[in-house]
């Protein structure tokens, strides 16, 4: 079983026991978090998809570690002017990892179906 959420904007694929480094999240280490903004779930068989979150479903981690990736580089030139610049950014990030896919068995909700040639016959 596997679900697409969505932390701080970017989208990532949860699986039960992975690890994931995501951008920096609130909290210690050790507390658990609850994701609900789900947007798939696959459970082998059946893929639902929401229009744009799936509700009554969650994912919940537990925050392993938050540290900072490798420096990255940024250097600017002009050519025969004489400007450089030269700068160095290390991003912050948090190692989740995930616990449990929880989600609610929807109830099947009968939909009354009109027949198409009922529709609009005034013309």
């Amino acid at each position: 079983m596997y679900a697409i959420i969505n932390i701080s904007g970017k989208q990532y694929k949860a699986t039960s026991g992975a690890r994931l480094r995501v951008p920096k999240q609130d909290g210690e280490t050790g507390t658990r978090l609850t994701f609900d903004k789900v947007l798939l779930i696959n459970d082998g068989k059946n893929t639902k998809i929401g229009e744009p979150v799936l509700k009554g479903v969650s994912v919940t981690g537990t925050i392993i570690e938050h540290g900072r990736d490798k420096k990255i580089l940024v250097y600017k030139k002009k050519r025969r002017k004489g400007y450089q610049r030269k700068n160095g950014h290390r991003q912050w990030f948090t190692e989740i990892e995930f616990d449990s896919i929880k989600a609610e068995k929807s109830k099947s909700v009968n939909k009354k179906v009109m027949p198409t040639d009922s529709i609009l016959e005034e013309e």
